[in-house]
């Protein structure tokens, strides 16, 4: 009988969290879909040809460092990966072939 009261209690506490935390959660979600956005279209357009920084923040039209903060991320995680140099610039290439 304990149990389940815990589990009533529980449950009960949960869907106050959920109610309480709903922006929150709204916004975090926002997020996240537009930063797996961004992140696709930087593979994409590192798909054909190796390109730099600035190259990528141009033709997406996002600020540069909005384009190293993701690169960073995926090239952490395989992605993409650094390419040669192009002037003063590394190159990055999309390390997988069926972005």
């Amino acid at each position: 009988m304990i149990d389940r009261e815990k589990a009533k209690q529980r449950s009960q506490l949960l869907k106050r969290l959920r109610t309480e935390h709903e922006a929150t959660v709204a916004r975090t979600q926002a997020r996240l879909k537009e930063q797996n956005k961004i992140q696709r279209e930087i593979k994409k357009a590192t798909k054909g040809s190796p390109k730099t920084v600035p190259a990528i923040a141009e033709e997406l039209g996002y600020a540069t460092h909005d384009v190293l903060w993701h690169l960073s991320a995926l090239r952490k995680y395989g992605e993409v990966y650094e390419d040669d140099m192009d002037g003063e610039y590394f190159t990055y290439s999309s390390a997988k072939e069926s972005n």
